[in-house]
């Protein structure tokens, strides 16, 4: 049995690693030359990112609980007795600005079903966070104010939530801290893909040896402790939880900094963006809208004397077959209309939107999420499936099951690393050289096609490359001082 034989790696985590050459294998073939550098890569990237993966599945995994925690730690503002019939929407708004004068109304989430109360969402208020908005609940049936509470998102994040989403996905120090997390996310698919490549390779190469050898001498044990028995829990798990590794890799991509306006850009150039309703008004319909500002004028809850109010609003959106839960968007200024919007991320999702024009109540635009492109609807499944709401408590309990496996595989890979070294090295590091191996007519187009990708993840570009420089320079200082 050759010393490669107990080192192999698996699927994701620093200490996948083994010896530098296959020597079992055919002498020049692909995987033969390639294998070292897979190897090398696989262990340094796991060495140096495993500790941001590791943060980020920490949060992750306290972020796909935090649903369910949020529904516990305020059901007094999202829940009510169910009662006989719900009061116009304009009454139980009046009620909220009498209790709730300050800043201007910026949405109204009406009551979504029969225990839910309706959320109207304030803007400009002081002591609330930039990009946030007080959220004041009111029961449907009696109007009476059950609370107010911090909102964030588009999924209507309360406080809690809203701390573990931003402690996940910026470590709570704004814009430079979402670059731990798309790090992380850049790296992942590529240590699950070389881990994959390699936990294969041993796997063939294993069944070959077992069809060609022998049987073993009397008395003789296959070793089943120690590194060994690390590597194949680290493998085994590695390879099952692949796809879903490669999934959140993949959608966490779509909205970091770098990365995600790439693919919006890519998005934008082959006409796949998110399609957006026409809130503009022509025609009859303009100058006839809400004044900016003028918050509940009108009887009915609305912007301006000739505006038809939220109850008239809603009305129109449901005759378009809008149904709940949906947003209700105030105009912004004179020649802009009401948008609503479903706002269902669950299985099935809706996502239609309407506008309405203040002054007549007609609806002047539709979009339909049947009528999305692809690459929107994939993208729409992708983050709300990344995020726990696509199938609800199933898809939390997917998500959490992911995250614990990736904590173990971390553990496992650095304690592999631990277990590596000889004559009491601790993380023996693999030799340098493994690129030398690579015929050119291999390694360049290698090398031009990981600089494309570079380019577009500029967080797994430019660490390689600063990788590289420092192991170049390092293999220089110590050829000189041998």
């Amino acid at each position: 049995m050759s010393t490669d034989e107990h080192v192999a790696p698996a699927a994701a985590g620093p200490g996948a690693d083994g010896d530098v050459a296959d020597r079992d294998a055919p002498a020049r073939s692909a995987w033969s030359v390639l294998r070292p550098l897979v190897l090398r890569l696989h262990f340094y990237a796991g060495v140096l990112v495993a500790p941001f993966l590791l943060i980020a599945a920490t949060t992750g995994l306290l972020y796909a609980g935090s649903y369910q925690a949020e529904k516990l730690l305020y059901d007094h503002e999202l829940r009510v007795p169910a009662g006989d019939t719900k009061l116009p929407l304009s009454r139980q708004i009046d009620a909220v600005r009498e209790a709730h004068p300050e800043g201007t109304i910026s949405a109204v989430r009406p009551s979504p079903d029969d225990t839910g109360t309706t959320r109207v969402l304030l803007s400009g208020v002081k002591g609330v966070a930039e990009g946030h908005t007080r959220a004041v609940f009111v029961d449907p049936y009696t109007a009476k104010v059950r609370g107010a509470l911090e909102q964030y998102g588009s999924t209507g994040a309360l406080p809690l939530r809203t701390w573990i989403d931003e402690f996940h996905r910026d470590l709570h120090l704004g814009q430079s801290g979402r670059l731990y997390s798309e790090l992380a996310a850049s790296w992942l698919w590529v240590i699950t893909g070389g881990g994959l490549l390699l936990w294969f390779a041993r796997r063939r190469r294993n069944r070959r040896a077992t069809a060609e050898s022998t049987a073993p001498a009397a008395g003789a044990a296959t070793p089943t402790g120690g590194r060994r028995r690390t590597l194949a829990l680290h493998g085994g798990l590695g390879v099952w939880v692949a796809a879903g590794l490669f999934f959140l890799s993949a959608t966490g991509l779509t909205w970091s900094t770098y990365a995600g306006a790439n693919v919006t850009d890519l998005r934008a150039a082959v006409g796949q963006s998110t399609p957006a309703v026409a809130s503009g008004l022509t025609g009859e319909h303009a100058g006839h809208g809400a004044m900016p500002g003028m918050d509940m004028g009108g009887p009915d809850g609305g912007h301006h004397a000739t505006d038809v109010g939220y109850d008239a609003v809603l009305r129109a959106a449901r005759a378009k077959g809008l149904g709940d839960p949906v947003e209700i968007v105030p105009p912004s200024d004179p020649s802009a209309a009401y948008t609503v919007s479903q706002i269902q991320r669950s299985w099935p999702e809706k996502q239609d939107a309407v506008a309405v024009a203040p002054a007549t109540g007609e609806v002047t635009d539709t979009v339909r999420f049947a009528d999305y492109p692809l690459l929107a609807k994939l993208s729409r499944w992708g983050i709300d499936l990344h995020t726990g709401v696509l199938f609800g408590i199933v898809n939390q309990l997917a998500l959490v099951a992911l995250a614990l496996s990736l904590i173990l595989l971390i553990v496992w890979g650095y304690r592999m690393w631990w277990q590596r070294g000889r004559a009491g090295a601790f993380g023996r590091p693999l030799p340098r050289g493994a690129w030398r191996q690579v015929p050119v007519h291999v390694l360049v187009p290698s090398a031009v096609g990981v600089a494309v990708v570079g380019y577009y993840l500029p967080l797994l570009g430019i660490p390689l490359a600063a990788f590289l420089a420092v192991d170049i320079a390092a293999g220089r200082i110590a050829a000189r001082s041998a």
